[in-house]
C-alpha cells in the first residue's frame, strides 16, 4: 500500500510539474510585469496631475520640422499616449500566452521583456516632451522625437536578433513563419540593418535637419523591409529544394 501510495504521489507530482511548464507565466515573470505597470501608472499619474492645469486646447500634433500645426481637445492631448500604452501593456500580457509558439517566446522571454520596457520608456518620453509646450517650455520636439526613435531601432535591432519564431513579434513573413531556420537567418540580418540605420541616422542627425532626417529614416525602412521579404522568400526556396 506505502509502495502504490508513493507512486501515486510521484505521478501526481509530475503532472501537476507538467502544468506549471505549460503556464506561460510563472512568479518571476509576474513580478517583472511590476516595472511596465509602473511605467504606465506613472503615465496616468502625470495624466490627471496635469489635466486641470492645461486650457481646453492643447497642441496634439506637430510637423517634421518640430512646429505645432494642429491643436486638439484637453481630454486627447493629455489622455490619449496613457491610454495607447495601456492598450499596449495588456495585449502584451495576453498575446504570449495565446500564441502557438509560446514555448518560442518562452525561451526569449528576457529580450521580450525588454522590449516591452523599452517601449514604456519611449512612451513616457514621448508623453513628457509632447506636454511641455503647453507649459510654455521652447523644445524642438522633432528632435527629440526622431532621437527617441533612432535609439529605439537600435535596441530593436539588437532584440531581434534573439526573437524565435512566432505570430506576434518580429518579421512576420509567410516564409520566416514557415521554417525556424528561414526566420532566424532573416531576424540575424534584420537585426544587424536596423541597427546600422540607426547608426546611420544618428550621424545624419548631426549634419542634416529634422526634415531630411525623416525622410531618409521613412525611405531606408521601406527599402529594407522589401529586401528582407525577397531575402526570406530566397532563402525559403533554398530550404525547400534541399
Amino acid at each position: 500500500m506505502a509502495t502504490k501510495n508513493n507512486m501515486m504521489k510521484r505521478t501526481n507530482n509530475k503532472s501537476k510539474k507538467a502544468v506549471a511548464s505549460n503556464k506561460f507565466y510563472d512568479k518571476k515573470k509576474l513580478l517583472l510585469e511590476i516595472i511596465p505597470v509602473a511605467i504606465m501608472l506613472a503615465l496616468f499619474v502625470i495624466a490627471f496631475i496635469v489635466y486641470p492645469q492645461l486650457p481646453d486646447k492643447v497642441p496634439i500634433h506637430w510637423n517634421v520640422q518640430g512646429q505645432i500645426d494642429n491643436y486638439g481637445s484637453k481630454f486627447i492631448g493629455v489622455f490619449l499616449i496613457p491610454i495607447i500604452f495601456l492598450i499596449f501593456e495588456v495585449l502584451s500580457v495576453i498575446l504570449p500566452a495565446m500564441d502557438v509558439f509560446k514555448e518560442n517566446i518562452k525561451s526569449f522571454y528576457k529580450y521580450y521583456f525588454l522590449m516591452k520596457v523599452l517601449f514604456g520608456v519611449f512612451f513616457l518620453v514621448l508623453y513628457v516632451t509632447t506636454l511641455m509646450p503647453s507649459f510654455g517650455y521652447k523644445i524642438n520636439i522633432a528632435y527629440i522625437i526622431i532621437m527617441a526613435v533612432i535609439l529605439l531601432f537600435f535596441a530593436l535591432g539588437y532584440i531581434m536578433r534573439h526573437v524565435k519564431r512566432n505570430f506576434f513579434i518580429g518579421i512576420r513573413t509567410p516564409w520566416t513563419l514557415s521554417s525556424d531556420k528561414v526566420w532566424e537567418k532573416t531576424h540575424q540580418i534584420g537585426g544587424i540593418l536596423f541597427m546600422a540605420i540607426s547608426l546611420i541616422l544618428l550621424i545624419l542627425l548631426l549634419l542634416l535637419d529634422t526634415m531630411m532626417i525623416y525622410f531618409i529614416f521613412i525611405g531606408l525602412i521601406i527599402l529594407t523591409v522589401i529586401f528582407l521579404m525577397f531575402y526570406s522568400y530566397n532563402l525559403y526556396k533554398k530550404e525547400s529544394h534541399k
